[in-house]
C-alpha cells in the first residue's frame, strides 16, 4: 500500500458523514482518531465500521486481513487534545458557523503548525469559517457526499487565504482514498449544490403553474432525458428538511438571485412534516419503502383520426413529418390546415397559445409537441394543449402518437415544455458557474455526473441538445414570462453563437 499523504487523520464528529470519511481514510492506510462530544457515538461508529468491513470480508469482497488492519487503524480520542499529533483534522459537525469557528480556533492551538485543518461544510463560506485563524493558509473546505464510500466525488474548496499547497495535499489524498477531487471556488453551494439548483427548482415552478402533476414531470424527465430519478423522487429521497434549507441558503447568499428562487410548495410541505421517504410521505406516499405512484392515464380510444397539418415553423419539422408517416397519419401539405385538421406546432420556449395566435392557427385544433430531443432517443413523447384545445383533438393527438407503443404525456400549456425548461435552466446555471469561474468546465462535468448522478454533465447536455436550441428556449421563455431567471449566461451566449465544440474549453 502506498504511504498515505496524511499518516494520522483526526475526525471530529462521528455521524454519517464523519463515519464515512473515517472509513475511506482508514482504507487508504491512515491512522484515524475519532472524536465526538458524545463518547458513546465513537464506540457506535467503530462498531458499525467494523461490522461493515467484516460483512465485506464474509462476502469475499475484502481480504479478512485487510478488514482486521482497517479496524486496527480506528482509535478513539477522549478529547480534542489527543488530536495533537494529527497531520490532518477533518470536521463533520453541525452546520453552524459559530460552532465551526470555535472548534477550529481550539484545534489550531492543539495541532502542529504544519497540520491541515478541513471542514466538510456543504453550505458555509470557507473564508468565513477560517476568519480569525492564525494560519488560514492551512485551512480548506473538504466536502464529501453521503454516503461517503459510494459517492466518489469530493470538493476541495480554497478560502480567500488558503495556500495552493494545502489544496494540492487534500487533492492527492482524495485520490488515495479512491475519490475524484474537484476544485471549487468559495462560493455559495460550491459546485454540486450550486449546479443542482436547476433541476428541482424549475420542476417546482412547472408544477406550481399547473402544467402537470409530480408523477408526470418525473416520468417525462426520466424518459426524455435519462435522469435516474425524477426531481420529486429525488426530493423525497434527500428529504425536504435537507433540500429546502439548501435552496433558501443559496438563494439568500446570492442576494436573491432569481435563478435560485425557492418554492412555497416545499416550504409548506416542510412545515407540515411531509418531508419525504423517511417520514412515509412526501410528494409520494410510501408503503414498505416503495413510492405509491398513480398509474398513467390510458390511451384514448378514437374511432377515426383526423388529418394532420404541421406548422412550417415547427422544430425538427422534417423528422416530425417522417414520424407522422411512420405512424400512418394522413398528412395535409397545403399552405394552411383544412377546417378538420389536427394542427401541430413544435415551439422552443414559446407556449402553444402564442404560437397559434402568431401563426393565425385555430387554437381549438392546435396541439404542441416537444421536439427538443430527437424522438428516436426518447422513451416518451410530450404533447401540450392550450386553453382552447378541443378534447377530441387532444385525444386524437394522444392516440396518434401512441400508435407505436411509445408512452405519451399530455400537459397543459406553458412557456416551454417540461424538458425544455429544465434542461435550459440546468445548462444556463452551469454556464453561469463557468462565467463566474466557480470551477473549471471539466471539474463541473465531473462533479455533476458523480455527485448528482445526471446522465450527462450539464455542458455535455448543452452539446447534445444544441446551445443554439437552449438559447432559443431561454430567450423565448424570457419573452413569455418576463422573468430574469431565464436570462442567458454570457458564457453560454458566446459559445452558443460560435458552436458546440467550444463548450468544453477551459477559458
Amino acid at each position: 500500500m502506498t504511504t498515505p499523504r496524511f499518516t494520522t487523520v483526526g475526525i471530529v464528529g462521528t455521524g454519517a458523514m464523519g463515519r464515512g470519511i473515517a472509513q475511506i481514510a482508514a482504507q487508504a492506510g491512515s491512522a484515524v482518531l475519532l472524536f465526538d462530544t458524545q463518547a458513546d457515538a465513537i464506540a457506535k461508529a467503530r462498531d458499525a465500521l467494523g461490522a461493515q468491513w467484516d460483512k465485506l470480508a464474509d462476502k469475499g469482497r475484502l481480504d479478512p486481513a485487510q478488514a482486521t488492519a482497517h479496524k486496527a487503524r480506528l482509535r478513539p480520542a477522549a478529547s480534542l487534545a489527543e488530536l495533537a499529533g494529527c497531520d490532518l483534522v477533518v470536521e463533520a459537525i453541525v452546520e453552524r458557523l459559530d460552532v465551526k469557528k470555535a472548534l477550529f480556533a481550539e484545534l489550531e492551538g492543539i495541532v502542529q503548525p504544519a497540520a491541515v485543518l478541513a471542514s466538510n461544510t456543504s453550505s458555509l463560506s470557507v473564508t468565513a469559517i477560517a476568519a480569525g485563524l492564525k494560519r488560514p493558509e492551512r485551512f480548506a473546505g473538504y466536502h464529501f457526499f453521503n454516503p461517503v464510500p459510494l459517492m466518489k466525488v469530493v470538493e476541495v474548496i480554497a478560502g480567500l487565504k488558503t495556500s495552493p499547497d494545502t489544496c494540492a495535499a487534500l487533492t492527492d489524498y482524495a485520490r488515495q482514498m479512491g475519490h475524484t477531487p474537484v476544485q471549487a471556488a468559495d462560493t455559495p453551494g460550491f459546485v454540486v449544490n450550486h449546479a443542482g439548483r436547476g433541476y428541482g427548482t424549475e420542476a417546482l415552478r412547472i408544477v406550481s403553474e399547473g402544467v402537470a402533476d409530480f408523477a408526470t414531470i418525473d416520468r417525462i424527465l426520466k424518459d426524455q432525458v435519462g435522469f435516474r430519478l425524477g426531481p420529486f423522487e429525488l426530493f423525497d429521497l434527500t428529504a425536504l428538511d435537507v433540500s429546502h434549507p439548501v435552496m433558501e441558503s443559496i438563494y439568500r447568499q446570492y442576494y436573491d438571485e432569481p435563478r435560485y428562487r425557492p418554492s412555497v410548495i416545499t416550504a409548506q410541505r416542510l412545515a407540515g412534516g411531509v418531508v419525504g421517504r423517511k417520514s412515509g410521505e412526501g410528494f409520494y406516499k410510501y408503503v414498505d419503502g416503495a413510492a405509491q405512484m398513480a398509474p398513467e392515464p390510458p390511451v384514448p380510444q378514437v374511432a377515426e383520426l383526423p388529418p394532420v397539418w404541421v406548422s412550417p415553423r415547427a422544430a425538427r419539422r422534417a423528422e416530425l413529418l417522417q414520424l407522422l408517416k411512420d405512424l400512418g397519419a394522413k398528412i395535409e401539405t397545403g399552405p394552411s390546415p383544412s377546417m378538420h385538421a389536427l394542427t401541430l406546432v413544435a415551439p422552443l420556449g414559446f407556449d402553444v397559445t402564442t404560437v397559434a395566435v402568431v401563426e393565425r392557427l385555430d387554437p381549438a385544433r392546435t396541439i404542441g409537441i416537444d421536439l427538443l430531443v430527437d424522438d428516436k432517443a426518447t422513451r416518451r413523447r410530450v404533447l401540450a394543449t392550450n386553453p382552447a384545445t378541443r378534447s377530441d383533438m387532444r385525444d386524437a393527438a394522444h392516440a396518434l402518437f401512441s400508435r407505436d407503443g411509445k408512452a405519451v404525456s399530455v400537459v397543459r400549456d406553458s412557456g416551454g415544455f417540461v424538458t425544455q425548461r429544465v434542461v435550459a435552466t440546468i445548462v444556463n446555471i452551469a454556464s453561469d458557474m463557468c462565467q463566474q469561474r466557480v470551477c473549471s468546465p471539466r471539474d463541473l462535468e465531473t462533479a455533476v455526473t458523480l455527485g448528482l448522478g445526471y446522465p450527462l454533465g450539464p455542458l455535455a447536455m448543452g452539446d447534445k441538445f444544441g446551445p443554439a436550441n437552449v438559447l432559443e428556449v431561454l430567450f423565448n421563455l424570457q419573452t413569455v414570462y418576463g422573468d430574469p431567471r431565464y436570462r442567458p449566461s454570457p458564457w453560454l451566449r458566446r459559445r452558443g453563437a460560435i458552436g458546440l465544440s467550444l463548450l468544453h474549453e477551459e477559458s
